[in-house]
């Protein structure tokens, strides 16, 4: 893969913002007559990062993205919940809000991981996908496209996993909804904003990947064949 100005510093903020909604998915913010979570403010850009990958860079630049995404919050996850089991200090009295912090709970952490690494899979598939079929024009039945596909694939996955047997199938059917609905107009309402940095990045990056004939395993360790737009 050949070496990009801005790509590293990109992936970087993507790792940043799933593993710090992770850490304030806790908090339940009321805004205007709305309740949503703190995870809920920051996770859907994690799905503008994907789009900006794959129709920059390519899928391969995304399918490494996501990857590391991946690792980065297991790898969160799995030490929160040991530092969290570890014995505290008699002069520390944090340790119930240090726990509540993490909530190590292995169904909610396995539906995280599951859904996220489904969905952002989904979204850039079909948004590489999507640029085949437009020839690279209308980018933004691309971003919309793909967010309708991820985000569905991505919240139906986490509440299946979380919820199942432990509530009805109405109400895991209303979390669906709900949450899905506000996920695909956060970013609907996101697309001006993807449209410029798409297009800045594209001049300054001198890249506008195709990928024709991409191996879109989303296991592989070889590359496909991509093209870039001259």
């Amino acid at each position: 893969m050949r070496q990009y100005k801005y790509l590293e510093t990109l992936v970087l903020a993507f790792v940043v913002i799933l593993l710090v909604s992770n850490l304030v998915a806790q908090k339940i913010c009321r805004i205007g007559p709305f309740k949503i979570s703190g995870a809920e403010l920051l996770f859907p850009l994690t799905y503008i990062f994907g789009d900006v990958f794959t129709e920059v860079y390519g899928y391969a630049a995304s399918r490494r993205a996501i990857w590391m995404g991946f690792f980065a919050m297991a790898l969160l996850s799995i030490l929160g919940g040991i530092i969290v089991l570890l014995p505290p200090d008699p002069d520390w009295h944090d340790q119930a809000a240090f726990a509540h912090m993490f909530d190590f709970v292995p169904r909610i952490f396995v539906a995280s991981l599951v859904a996220y690494w489904c969905g952002e899979f989904a979204n850039s598939y079909t948004l590489a996908k999507l640029k085949l079929l437009t020839d690279g024009r209308w980018l933004w039945t691309r971003t919309i496209g793909s967010t309708v596909v991820g985000q569905a694939v991505d919240t139906a996955t986490v509440v299946v996993i979380a919820f199942w047997g432990r509530t009805s199938w109405s109400t895991i059917g209303q979390l669906i909804l709900w949450s899905y609905t506000g996920k695909v107009l956060y970013e609907t309402v996101a697309t001006p904003l993807t449209y410029a940095v798409v297009g800045k990045l594209k001049r300054e990056e001198q890249s506008d990947v195709f990928d024709r004939d991409e191996n879109f395993n989303p296991f592989a360790l070889t590359l496909g064949t991509s093209e870039e737009a001259s």
